[in-house]
């Protein structure tokens, strides 16, 4: 690939638009025949400010898809028994469908023992276990939202996974993981990389598919990038910075996620699409 040549960008809001469109249709006919709308509620403790406008945007594109929001809003100073008993209650709550806990909760917050205290068929966030193995498995479930809006945009591009090298940098629990279980249902031939990864740049450079998930501004170096590779950046830092050093790995990838713009307005867009798929499931509504 020529060094001046760009890469096209995968763009993420208008596949967004389309999705959230398809999930208000759904919302609007699951009200007509149930008398119920789809219902999810969020959850956050304490008032971290980017915690707070994430929450208040998810409950806004809730009510544009006529999806109901319940809000709890909890003190900093709540613990994580009490935490639980919150998410217990809304799981067995029949009037909500989905359940959000807008992470991070805080140091002293057990964030695992939390998630495991939300009801399966609720987890439209894809963060229990169960979801987790489900992913594993390629069985239905819900996936972790971000990485089911990864692989939405890769099917969107026509990105043939198919015995493709597929190098995800980043093992967290609701991104890196589950990324990588996703490419490899679909035939990908996966390598997961961390912070104790041995010369990062030569796996980087290998890949077919780079799926950056870490939380470092500008981690992988642009010029580690195969030329015609394609880079999936789910990094968001200040400053609207990725993980990957966008401007370098442009030159040389085949297809690009922009940040802002890429992965994270489909993260939002699978949470409302589950959260309408979960209501369907729980009133009992098969086929639309």
């Amino acid at each position: 690939m020529s060094a001046t040549r760009t890469a096209q960008l995968m763009e993420g809001t208008n596949l967004a638009e389309r999705v959230i469109e398809e999930a208000a249709a759904k919302a609007a006919e699951i009200s007509r025949r149930s008398g119920t709308s789809p219902c999810l509620a969020t959850v956050l403790v304490g008032e971290d400010p980017a915690s707070v406008t994430y929450v208040r945007m998810k409950r806004a594109r809730c009510a544009k898809a006529g999806i109901r929001s319940r809000h709890v809003a909890l003190p900093v100073s709540t613990t994580t028994a009490e935490l639980i008993v919150t998410l217990a209650g809304l799981s067995g709550d029949p009037d909500v469908h989905g359940i959000l806990l807008q992470h991070p909760c805080g140091p002293h917050i057990d964030e695992r023992a939390a998630f495991e205290a939300i009801a399966p068929e609720k987890d439209v966030d894809g963060v229990t276990m169960r979801s987790f193995a489900a992913m594993a498995f390629a069985l239905p479930g819900f996936v972790s939202c971000t990485p089911g809006g990864i692989m939405r945009l890769l099917e969107e591009y026509d990105v043939d996974l198919a015995g493709k090298h597929a190098v995800v940098v980043g093992r967290s629990a609701i991104l890196g993981k589950p990324a990588g279980m996703l490419l490899l249902a679909k035939d990908a031939t996966v390598t997961y990389c961390h912070s104790r990864t041995a010369d990062l740049s030569a796996i980087v450079g290998e890949a077919d598919v780079v799926v950056a998930a870490v939380g470092q501004p500008r981690m992988i170096r642009g010029e580690d990038i195969k030329p015609g590779a394609v880079v999936i950046d789910a990094g968001y830092n200040p400053g609207n910075v990725g993980d990957v050093d966008f401007g370098t790995a442009r030159t040389r990838a085949r297809l690009i996620t922009p940040v802002p713009g890429g992965v994270g307005p489909m993260t939002i867009a699978v949470l409302l699409a589950q959260t309408v798929d979960a209501a369907a499931n729980q009133l009992g509504i098969r086929q639309f």
